[in-house]
């Protein structure tokens, strides 16, 4: 009796425990509701003043008139720009966050200035499960502690330890593109970019992948799909929480992809720790004999060493947070810039003629690789390179978190909004880039520089938080390109409109870009 008596007793507590338990996750689930709401009204009421456009709705906002696609999307975010280029700024509800659009340099650098607004954009968090905490994705006493710790990575020295590979692997793709001379148009987009993710595994890990001669590499797919992915979800916000996100097919496929490319990134590590340990255990039984380098020095490498030094804190997992951010932010961006280009010159047979006048002069008929003092000569080169940025950013847009409130421009921003800054559209201002469609590299002579704001110009960011690898990126971009323009001369029939531009992490043109090749010293008459 008494038995039946504690079972009952303990079946009543069990009840009201889940009782309990559900009404407190109803209760934490409703409070939370309420300060999202509260916080809403406040940013609602605080901004109200902004010029906005029409069509948003409360809590959902703009959500439902923003277009899916991400041509269409990134089609209609500059044609609001446009249309509104005589406000400072643009405001937009993503659900229930306004995000400020900014393509007006005056405003542009009271951001990028600023200090204290250095919080990269929430929608960056959906790179932390990939690159974790890095120097991208970081904030705060961490980012700046990593930031004076990297930088000297990236000193002009070590680059030219980096440009032996550019000219390798730029001579491969040389050879691959060696089969369309005086051949139909064909997409240089892929080629292009598999070059840049050589140079990148290369340079970043001393790993060579030969994604040039193997362009079905796991790894190069899985880096692919997760940029795509990620996008995807930073404009669809039933997809910002991970419980939603793991309920549709593109979440199982992420952490699919996400093993696949930390997996690399480790092995990568231990392999490289396990064969530095080696060349030191060698060099001690060697007794003072010179050891010749194995390997290449790698970014790696350097971190390897960083972590070695006393009072450095960089972890396994550090390292593989800055290899995997290396890795993400250093091939599409060049490979995008360095296709860019070649689309600008077959366009522009004028400017292309410059271009191989300097080439001539610089190089001769020599197919020699270049050297430092190569890459410093050419002026016009890096001219060209820059007003192919200015026209097409291999980052269209990028976006901060305000963290305080504050002024901009006359108007009050709330904290928790978004700033999400437009290079594509900044480039454009007639202010500073008149006849913006033209392409013009005389615009980046220095006597064409004075006067020029400052910010209405920032492929590369600027302020405290600019890229920090913006000499490896122009290095490369040099390298690569003065490789190939001196064995081929660029023709192309394509139509901006005919692009199919997409903004997404990266400026890609949905529709590749498509090139002709005819020997460099042939008639281009």
């Amino acid at each position: 009796m008494m038995a039946l008596w504690l079972v009952h007793v303990g079946q009543k507590l069990l009840l009201w425990g889940a009782l309990s338990a559900a009404s407190l996750a109803g209760a934490s689930f409703i409070l939370n509701l309420l300060r999202m709401v509260a916080s809403y009204a406040r940013k609602w009421l605080r901004m109200r003043s902004l010029p906005t456009i029409p069509g948003a709705y409360p809590l959902v906002g703009h959500t439902l008139i923003l277009k899916p696609d991400a041509r269409e999307f990134f089609k209609q975010l500059i044609s609001y720009s446009e249309e509104h280029r005589h406000q400072p700024l643009l405001k937009l509800w993503l659900g229930p966050v306004p995000v400020m659009a900014m393509y007006n340099a005056e405003v542009v650098e009271a951001i990028l200035t600023s200090s204290r607004q250095i919080d990269k954009s929430y929608m960056y968090k959906f790179l932390q499960p990939w690159l974790g905490l890095g120097l991208l994705t970081s904030t705060g006493n961490k980012w700046r502690s990593r930031r004076k710790m990297l930088t000297p990575t990236f000193h002009f020295t070590i680059l030219e330890d980096f440009l032996e590979v550019m000219n390798e692997q730029a001579n491969i793709l040389v050879n691959k593109l060696e089969k369309h001379v005086d051949g139909e148009a064909f997409n240089c987009f892929f080629y292009v970019t598999l070059c840049a993710l050589d140079i990148i595994c290369e340079t970043a890990m001393g790993k060579n992948i030969g994604a040039q001669s193997n362009d079905e590499s796991e790894y190069v797919r899985a880096v692919y799909r997760m940029s795509d992915m990620i996008h995807r979800r930073m404009k669809t916000p039933w997809l910002w929480l991970d419980f939603s996100f793991l309920m549709f097919k593109e979440g199982w496929e992420h952490k699919k992809n996400l093993q696949i490319v930390h997996n690399f990134t480790n092995n990568v590590i231990t392999e490289r720790a396990n064969e530095i340990k080696r060349e030191e255990e060698q060099k001690s039984d060697d007794k003072g004999n010179t050891l010749s380098r194995s390997k290449r020095r790698a970014f790696l490498d350097l971190l390897l060493n960083l972590a070695d030094e006393e009072g450095s804190k960089l972890s396994h997992e550090d390292i593989r947070e800055e290899v995997d951010t290396f890795m993400f932010e250093g091939h599409d961006t060049t490979a995008a810039a360095i296709n860019w280009v070649l689309y600008l010159l077959g366009c522009n047979p004028e400017v292309q003629k410059k271009l191989d006048s300097e080439l001539d002069e610089v190089f001769g008929k020599s197919d020699r690789p270049a050297t430092m003092e190569d890459l410093k000569k050419l002026k016009y080169l890096e001219c060209v390179i820059k007003e192919t940025l200015r026209i097409f950013p291999s980052v269209p847009l990028f976006a901060r978190d305000l963290n305080e409130d504050c002024e901009v421009a006359g108007y009050s921003l709330a904290k928790g909004s978004q700033a999400l800054i437009i290079p594509y559209a900044l480039h454009r201002d007639p202010r500073y880039f008149p006849d913006p469609e033209e392409f013009k590299p005389e615009r980046f002579f220095p006597e064409n520089l004075v006067g020029r704001h400052p910010y209405a110009y920032v492929p590369f960011s600027a302020g405290p938080r600019n890229c920090i690898g913006k000499r490896f990126a122009i290095m490369e971009e040099k390298a690569v390109l003065s490789c190939v323009l001196r064995r081929f001369w660029v023709e192309s029939n394509q139509k901006r409109e005919e692009l199919g531009l997409a903004g997404e992490l990266i400026l890609r043109p949905s529709n590749g870009i498509w090139i002709k090749l005819k020997r460099r010293n042939a008639d281009k008459s």
